[in-house]
């Protein structure tokens, strides 16, 4: 993570099942970016490391335990203040093997979309980058 005490470090999680489709959680409305999809994840906390945190938040928005494919992240992004302070990083990491059936168990919904039709959702501006370098080597 860059150097910057201040910075919220967040991880989400790019699935892939074996039929090359691609999940995505839609934000409940009513929350901050309401209505919009993205890769699920959430906030690392103070003790742990990234991907640790990813197997958690995952286990508790979809109720599935995930392995890593990587313990390096395959696309990062980052959100700066107006004066040009690092306000959120964000680390997408990717699995392809899952124990569970995913749920969205904290609201909104989630489907299962081709990289295609990821690149045209409505997505938050950091999800809207992860998914260009995610999906980058990909012919659109």
């Amino acid at each position: 993570m860059e150097k910057n005490p201040t910075a919220m470090l967040v991880v989400a999680g790019a699935l892939r099942r074996s039929d090359g489709l691609w999940l995505m959680h839609r934000r409940p409305e009513g929350k901050q970016h309401g209505g919009l999809w993205e890769f699920p994840g959430g906030k690392v906390e103070a003790a742990e490391k990234p991907p640790e945190a990813l197997i958690r938040e995952l286990r508790e928005e979809l109720g599935i335990t995930i392995v890593i494919d990587t313990p390096e992240p395959v696309a990062k992004a980052k959100e700066t203040s107006p004066s040009g302070q690092i306000r959120i990083v964000i680390q997408l990491y990717t699995s392809r093997d899952w124990l569970g059936e995913p749920q969205a168990l904290e609201g909104g919904q989630i489907n299962w979309f081709e990289p295609a039709e990821i690149r045209k959702l409505p997505k938050p501006p950091l999800d809207v980058e992860l998914a260009k370098q995610l999906f980058a080597d990909l012919p659109r």
